[in-house]
Parts: structure tokens; C-alpha cells; sequence
């Protein structure tokens, strides 16, 4: 049962909308199950091939809920980010995105502070429009930042830059945002939602589902390592699997062809035998 987002999938997209509008979209630990439950399940789906992921009303997520007061963050009151299930929360549907096999798209609308921003960062591709209000407000809270984002934010951003955004907790404007690599794009209000689609059917569109899969897990799970000497032999090894495959076959011939692809991949029944490489005890790079 959703009752702080809704879902929609339309032309191979699923939108996930966080949907507490007269509360801003506040964050709760029911709506950091609902998110879980939302990827989890477009991992299974193969008609889903890329998620959108955005705010309904005026706001994106203007942090937790703290309608509590000064409790909302402790062991009693709402138990934002205090006990052990809403922690479980928090840290399930980070690693629901994180490790979901469809790419994602965050479209910001309006406030993002707190978790309602930590939470986009491990999404693909961030975009915001001009009039979102971004923030890493912790310090001025009291409190860390969370949801992963002192591992995700430096991998997006760099460390100094990640170190003054969380440090301070001060207000970004989108622009500062973008020229510090943590959206992609600015666009106004109006466009913004249509910037996303045109995004997501780019990929749904001319990318194999298979392959699309992978190449997100190697560039999220291999860009902070000290060397490229692991990932050479294992997308060499990949790549032989998915070359014996029907899926580049196709895509060749949509080239030589001038058309659109069909790709007969799906992400269910036929990635590679090497994925998932970080838990594969059978699979060696150097092998």
C-alpha cells in the first residue's frame, strides 16, 4: 500500500512521485519503504526500463518530517532516522537504488534539503529546475549527513567541494549546483519533467537493457578505485559474453540497417554470467 508516493509506467518508464505535497513531501520512513518497494519492484518488471523519480506539488522532499519537534530524530517521538526500523529503512532504499539493474532519473521541483536531497545521489542524472532550493543542512541540525552521502556525495563532486556543501550546511542555489557537478542540467519548472522524459526515452529508446544494466553497476561500483587493472579483465570478460549474445547482434545491424533497435534482452533472465562480479566467488579478472 502507497501512501506517501505514487507510481506510473508509461512507454517503458516508471515515474515514482513522492506524494506528501501539503507537507512539502517530507521524508518518513514510510516513504523510505515505498521507494524500496518502487525500485525493487522495477528491477523485476522488464517493461520498466528507466525510473524517474520526483516531487509532487511544489517541492521535491523538503527534508525529514519533523513535525515532532525537537523528537523527531530520537528514539521516541516520530523516530525519524532514531530505532532500528526506521534506520532499516533509510538504509534499504538507498541500497534499493543503488543496486537496481534500471538506470534513474531525479527531475527536482522545488525544495530538496536533507535526506530529500541525499537521496538523489545515487540516482544517475540529477536535473533541477531554477527555482529548487538544494541543501546539506546536517551541521546546522546537529546531525551528519546520512543516507550514504559522505560516500556518494565526494564520488559525484570531488572531496573539497563535498567537504564545504556538508560542512557549512548552507543553501545551494541550482546553478552552484550544477557547476559543482551535483545536477546535470537546469531547466525551468515548466520543462523540467519534459527534459526528464526526453532523457529516459534516449535510453529506452537506443540502449539494451542488458547492457545498460551493467555499464551503470562499472561506473558506480569501480569509479573510486585506485586502479583500472580489476575492471580491465572483467569487461573484457563481459564483453565476450554479451558479443556471443543476440543483443549486439542487433544492435550492429540496426546501424548497418539505419533503424531503431529491438533489443531481445531482458535484464530478468539474461545478464551475464559474470554479474554480479562484487559477490561472484566463480568469476576471477584474471582468469
Amino acid at each position: 500500500m502507497t501512501e506517501h508516493s505514487k507510481t506510473e509506467i508509461a512507454d517503458g518508464i516508471m515515474t515514482l512521485t513522492l506524494n506528501r505535497p501539503e507537507k512539502l513531501n517530507a521524508y518518513t520512513a514510510q516513504m523510505g519503504d515505498e521507494i524500496s518497494y518502487a525500485f525493487e519492484q522495477a528491477d523485476l518488471n522488464d517493461d520498466v526500463r528507466v525510473i524517474v523519480l520526483t516531487g509532487a506539488g511544489r517541492g521535491f522532499c523538503a527534508g525529514a518530517d519533523i513535525s515532532a519537534g525537537a523528537d523527531s530524530f530520537g528514539d521516541s517521538g516520530a523516530k525519524v532516522f532514531g530505532g532500528s526500523e526506521t534506520r532499516k529503512a533509510s538504509k534499504h532504499f538507498i541500497d534499493a537504488i543503488y543496486s537496481c539493474t534500471k538506470p534513474s532519473i531525479s527531475a527536482i521541483n522545488g525544495a530538496a534539503v536533507g535526506v530529500g536531497l541525499t537521496m538523489t545521489l545515487p540516482t544517475d542524472i540529477r536535473i533541477a529546475s531554477d527555482n529548487a532550493k538544494l541543501g546539506f543542512i546536517f551541521t546546522r541540525r546537529g546531525l551528519v549527513p546520512e543516507a550514504g552521502s559522505a560516500w556518494f556525495l565526494p564520488r559525484l563532486v570531488g572531496l573539497p567541494q563535498a567537504l564545504e556543501w556538508s560542512l557549512t550546511g548552507a543553501m545551494i542555489s541550482p546553478d552552484e549546483a550544477k557547476s559543482g557537478g551535483l545536477v546535470n542540467e537546469v531547466t525551468k519548472p515548466e520543462d523540467l519533467l519534459t527534459r526528464a522524459y526526453e532523457i529516459a526515452r534516449s535510453i529506452a529508446n537506443n540502449s539494451a537493457p542488458v547492457a545498460t544494466a551493467i555499464a551503470r553497476q562499472l561506473l558506480w561500483r569501480f569509479a573510486g578505485e585506485s586502479s583500472h587493472h580489476e575492471l580491465l579483465g572483467l569487461d573484457a570478460e563481459i564483453n565476450e559474453q554479451l558479443g556471443a549474445g543476440p543483443d549486439v547482434k542487433e544492435g550492429v545491424q540496426a546501424f548497418l540497417e539505419k533503424r531503431a533497435p529491438q533489443f531481445p534482452g531482458k535484464v530478468s533472465s539474461d545478464l551475464p554470467a559474470a554479474y554480479p562480479w562484487w559477490s561472484n566467488t566463480e568469476f576471477s579478472p584474471d582468469s
